[in-house]
């Protein structure tokens, strides 16, 4: 029997996803997940609670992630302009959504988008994370609406990014394309102040 090794955990994700993709989510149990890579079940739940959770681990790692970068935000008037500095950063070459990475996230969201249930835990995930960043906002002292607001619009670009830059055909990478969707977003913003401003002086023109 192979003993437990350092590995044993990307060795387990990799081979679930393979499953996953292959056979099904459903018809993939634990134990075919050990057993593609000469594990036990036992070590397979020292790592995971069950196969789902294969496709979530990390959730700690991932909020500190963009949580990292937003305390290293410093100098943006706008809370808006702190969390898309954040965000650049988190999408950056440097970050851990590599072109080696694209293809496992792809599968990974093939098998999210083919089951409503996984569906449901990756919505509570950006959940989590917008939670998150709304209290860090709040703890450099802006307030709400404005900090939840901003949370919640960063991490829907972020997700809009995301779920384009795995899809089948995109070449661009995640940093590029969210530098074009946070610019197509600010100039949205921009658009609808304009707007505003309008309707409001003819409101008071028309007084």
């Amino acid at each position: 029997m192979v003993r437990w090794q350092p590995a044993a955990s990307e060795r387990l994700q990799k081979a679930a996803l393979e499953l996953f993709g292959s056979r099904g989510f459903d018809e993939t149990t634990v134990a075919d997940i050990a057993l593609a890579v000469g594990l036990t079940e036992r070590t397979f739940y020292r790592y995971f609670a069950d196969k789902r959770e294969v496709l979530f681990s990390g959730q700690g790692e991932f909020e500190q992630l963009f949580l990292g970068a937003l305390a290293k935000t410093r100098g943006h008037t706008y809370p808006f302009d702190t969390v898309g500095r954040a965000l650049s950063d988190v999408c950056s070459i440097f970050g851990p959504f590599t072109e080696e990475r694209r293809p496992y996230s792809r599968l990974r969201q093939a098998v999210i988008l083919a089951h409503r249930e996984l569906q449901e835990r990756e919505l509570l995930k950006m959940h989590s994370l917008s939670r998150a960043l709304g209290a860090a906002l709040r703890e450099r002292g802006v307030a709400e609406p404005t900090a939840s607001l901003a949370a919640e619009s960063g991490v829907m670009l972020f997700r809009l990014s995301f779920e384009q830059w795995v899809a089948p055909g995109e070449g661009r990478s995640l940093s590029a394309i969210e530098h074009d969707m946070f610019a197509e977003l600010r100039a949205m913003t921009a658009t609808l102040q304009e707007s505003s401003q309008v309707g409001s002086t003819r409101i008071v023109a028309d007084h």
